[in-house]
């Protein structure tokens, strides 16, 4: 099978994760400033794990344009990556609703650490079905970016249950800003 309708179904469940995150946000029922200031911790959460659905978004569109075929254990490895990534919005939400408590951004962190252990899974996967030579395989290359993001959740997984939330998140948010700057290995090894 190509990759086309694996990339197809994984786009419209990230799109239906985007949907759900997106109606967490309750529209208050009083007109003034005020109300939309208690829904800041909803909506920081909101943002954050946007950003992390795009930029798994993106990074899955380059992965899948970097392979060829699509094997049953790259099927059930894009199908592991899509199970965490769904529970983004429960984490997120229950993040946001309870202000960055203590154990819902531990869960949060947890969710983060095996979405990317996921995606590490998904990779191997792929490279396995074609190759120690194949493009992903040069693409990805030692992969720093990868190995560094597991250490810095679970960073950010201990600092928020034994320091404070907010150093938790700030671990969590500085992971999405290294993903944020454009990852270029996939896309110089296709046009090379």
């Amino acid at each position: 099978m190509g990759t086309g309708r694996l990339e197809a179904f994984s786009d419209g469940v990230l799109a239906i994760i985007i949907t759900i995150m997106v109606l967490e946000l309750k529209v208050p029922h009083d007109a003034g400033l005020a109300a939309l200031a208690a829904l800041w911790p909803v909506f920081l959460s909101y943002v954050l794990s946007f950003v992390y659905i795009g930029i798994y978004w993106n990074n899955h569109h380059h992965m899948l344009h970097a392979s060829r075929a699509v094997t049953g254990s790259v099927l059930w490895a894009n199908l592991h990556l899509l199970f965490w990534l769904s529970l983004l919005p429960f984490t997120t939400g229950w993040m946001g609703e309870n202000h960055f408590g203590q154990w819902p951004t531990v869960l949060y962190g947890i969710n983060l650490l095996c979405c990317a252990l996921a995606y590490f899974l998904l990779e191997r996967r792929i490279i396995a079905a074609e190759g120690k030579d194949s493009t992903l395989a040069r693409a990805v290359g030692t992969d720093l970016k990868g190995k560094i993001s597991p250490l810095l959740y679970l960073l950010g997984i201990a600092s928020a249950w034994l320091v404070a939330p907010w150093v938790g998140i700030a671990f969590f948010a500085a992971t999405a800003a290294m993903w944020l700057i454009p990852d270029r290995r996939i896309e110089r090894v296709l046009a090379g």
